[in-house]
C-alpha cells in the first residue's frame, strides 16, 4: 500500500506535514476547510512537497521528523522539490 507524506504552505508562509493515501483527494479536503484545524485556520493552502512512501508506519514517521525541522529547513525542502531536485 503507497502511502505520502506532505508538506503544505499557508497563506501566512508557515508550513503544515501530514500524511495521507492520497495526496490530491487530502489537499482538496484541506482546501474546503475539512482538513485539519491548523490548515482551516491559515488558508488557503498549497501542496509544496510530498514523498511517497511503503506503509502508514513509515509515513507516520516521516511526517515526525518534518514536523521537528526549522522553518528554514522545511522552506528549502519544499523549494527543491518545486524546482525538482
Amino acid at each position: 500500500m503507497t502511502v505520502y507524506c506532505y508538506l503544505l504552505e499557508c497563506a501566512d508562509g508557515s508550513y503544515y506535514c501530514g500524511w495521507a493515501m492520497d495526496v490530491q483527494k487530502r489537499l482538496a479536503m484541506h482546501q474546503k476547510g475539512k482538513g485539519a484545524r491548523y490548515t482551516r485556520m491559515k488558508a488557503p493552502v498549497n501542496l509544496v512537497y510530498f514523498e511517497e512512501l511503503e506503509d502508514r508506519k513509515a509515513a507516520m514517521k516521516r511526517e515526525i521528523q518534518i514536523k521537528r525541522m526549522p522553518h528554514d529547513r522545511k522552506r528549502k525542502l519544499a523549494e527543491g522539490f518545486l524546482k525538482g531536485e
